[in-house]
């Protein structure tokens, strides 16, 4: 099954390492810290051109993580994940 973050751009279940707030999570200088690496290196894509809620974070093979910016909240994100929605 797929996850959909918006936009046209899916993930697939089995790829999902996690869903995260970015108002909550930011506060962490490493989650900042992570998040800047992950940028460096062009591993972050943007959903949308709303202001971002969330990131989803999934494998991208070879142990290399994806980094998903989506202005869908992380509450919604998960109810989709749960059902397994195509919405």
């Amino acid at each position: 099954m797929y996850l959909h973050l918006g936009q046209n751009v899916m993930v697939r279940s089995q790829d999902l390492i996690g869903i995260f707030d970015l108002d909550n999570t930011t506060w962490s200088f490493r989650t900042r810290r992570f998040l800047e690496r992950e940028e460096r290196e062009g591993r972050i894509f943007s959903v949308g051109d709303d202001l971002p809620r969330s990131f989803v974070l999934a494998d991208g093979g070879d142990k290399t993580p994806l980094v998903y910016l989506t202005p869908l909240s992380p509450a919604a994100l998960a109810a989709r994940a749960e059902r397994n929605s195509f919405e």
